[in-house]
Order: C-alpha cells, then sequence, then structure tokens
C-alpha cells in the first residue's frame, strides 16, 4: 500500500481540525502520515489498527494517541458493524510556539513527546474522555477549545495507557523543506479547480520541471499528478453529498470532462462518483 502524504488545514476559526464520521467508507483505503497529532476516538466499532509496525485489531470502540509523521491507516478500513468516528487534528504550537512549555502543561508535553510511538487508552480513560471528544464537533469554538484542552489532560494523567511501540519510517523536514512543500500544498489547494501548469508549481519550489518531479515523489512518495487528483477527488466526495449533478461537480473540481472524473474517481476510490453518491443515500 502507498504511504502518502496528507495536508491538513485547521478549520475556519479554530487552530486544531475535529472530524466526525457515523459512517464507514471501506473504499477509501488511506495508508498515510502528516505532522499534526492525532487523537481518534471510536466510540462504536471493530476493525484493523496499523499504526507504523504495529498491526492488530480494535474491538468496541478504540482510542488513540499518534504522533506526528507516525504512518496510519484510516480506521475505517476492516470495519464490521456500526461505525462512529471522530478524529482531532493538531500541531504541537497549535497554543503558540511556547505553549507546552508552561510549568503546568508538564504533564501534557510528556504525553505529546511519548505519543511518537502511538498510545492506545483502555475502558476507564475512554469513558472518561469520550463524552468530552462527542461534544466537539457541535460546540463553539472557545467551548471547543477548552474541552480539547481537558482532554489533553486527561490523557495525561491516565494510568490505562499502553504504548504501541510502532516504530516506523519518521519524516521530520527541516524548516526549508516544510516550507517549500506547504507553498506547493497551499497553491493545490488554491488553484485546484483550475487547469494547473506544473512548470508554475515548478517554480514555486525553485526547481526545473524534471528536479521537481524527482522531490515531489521523494517527499510524497507519490507523483504530483497523482497527489492533485486526489485532492480534487477528496473535494469531489464533500460535493456528492449536495444536489448537484455528477458532471457539474467534476467540473467545479477541475476536471474538463466527464470522463476523466469517472475515471479518476475509481482510481481513486474504487467507486464511480455515482455510486458514491448512492451509497450515501444507504
Amino acid at each position: 500500500m502507498k504511504l502518502q502524504f496528507e495536508k491538513i488545514e485547521p478549520e475556519a476559526g479554530s487552530s486544531f481540525r475535529v472530524i466526525h464520521s457515523t459512517e464507514a467508507e471501506p473504499c477509501w483505503v488511506y495508508w498515510h502520515y502528516h505532522p499534526e497529532y492525532e487523537i481518534v476516538y471510536i466510540p462504536v466499532g471493530s476493525g484493523q489498527r496499523r499504526i507504523g509496525t504495529s498491526l492488530s485489531r480494535y474491538e468496541a470502540g478504540e482510542l488513540v494517541f499518534i504522533g506526528p509523521n507516525l504512518p496510519h491507516l484510516n480506521f475505517s478500513y476492516g470495519t464490521e458493524g456500526q461505525y462512529e468516528e471522530i478524529v482531532v487534528q493538531m500541531r504541537e504550537d497549535f497554543m503558540g510556539e511556547h505553549f507546552l512549555q508552561k510549568p503546568e502543561l508538564a504533564q501534557v508535553r510528556r504525553l505529546f513527546e511519548r505519543s511518537h510511538s502511538g498510545l492506545l487508552f483502555g475502558d476507564d480513560t475512554r469513558q472518561r474522555v469520550g463524552p468530552l471528544l462527542t461534544q466537539l464537533p457541535q460546540q463553539p469554538p472557545f467551548e471547543r477549545m477548552l474541552s480539547l484542552l481537558r482532554v489533553l489532560h486527561y490523557l495525561a494523567d491516565a494510568t490505562d495507557v499502553e504504548p504501541l511501540h510502532a516504530d516506523g519510517v519518521r519524516f521530520d523536514l527541516n524548516p526549508k523543506e516544510k516550507e517549500r512543500i506547504n507553498r506547493v500544498c497551499q497553491y493545490v489547494e488554491q488553484h485546484y479547480t483550475e487547469e494547473i501548469d506544473i512548470r508554475a508549481v515548478a517554480d514555486l519550489a525553485s526547481l526545473t520541471v524534471p528536479a521537481f518531479c524527482r522531490y515531489f515523489k521523494r517527499m510524497t512518495h507519490q507523483t504530483f499528478t497523482d497527489f492533485l487528483n486526489e485532492y480534487r477527488i477528496s473535494q469531489a466526495r464533500r460535493l456528492l453529498h449536495s444536489a448537484r449533478t455528477v458532471a457539474d461537480i467534476g467540473l467545479s473540481v477541475g476536471f474538463n470532462n466527464l470522463s476523466h472524473f469517472n475515471k479518476t474517481f475509481r482510481a481513486v476510490t474504487g467507486q464511480t462518483p455515482s455510486a458514491y453518491r448512492r451509497a450515501l443515500a444507504g
């Protein structure tokens, strides 16, 4: 399974990201990494847990804390029966550059350090933290921030925690490389609806086109074309929840004809856009 870099942006008006899913999407198999820390809470569901070199199953729910740049598989893969997932993604400095250096947060700082190997929490902590995580998607920004701080405090103090020892490939980038790859990702986010000339993207990275193609493949383990197509398809999947036609959605995310959109959507997700929409309808 190809390892992919995932570009994550905080939600508007928030310094971190919260995702709430109530349906598993087994066709969207995604072995990926990102520089953000990630809390995954699954109130109900069973499936496969793959984090770094750690591979096992989870039963009747899950609560894990995954450190930055630690490869992991999306938790909906191999799920059985009812499924719900809440994910929190945040940078180490989401509360400011020196946030974790405050003396009151010594235990939280240690939690972040331990998470580099992946942390699995037991039933007691799940029952204590779960209700707070469940509230996050509906809370206003300030209350959501307070709830997240409380969650981090409880996770830091938990005794029913097991390190997964999920050692794996680490993707620690120096500041210059982070800035370069971020420029490219931001350009895609701003221009994915248009026809993108790879020469313009290579110029952003101050590289020739051949050098940029090699660089991007080395950094993300995929070609720039694959990265662009997958980003466009991720936007199309969101729009397929609306009443817009499949053809209109394809054009709006940068595909110049319906056939190309259908072919690419199926290559990325395993389904055509119409089949994906029918599955959403139940």
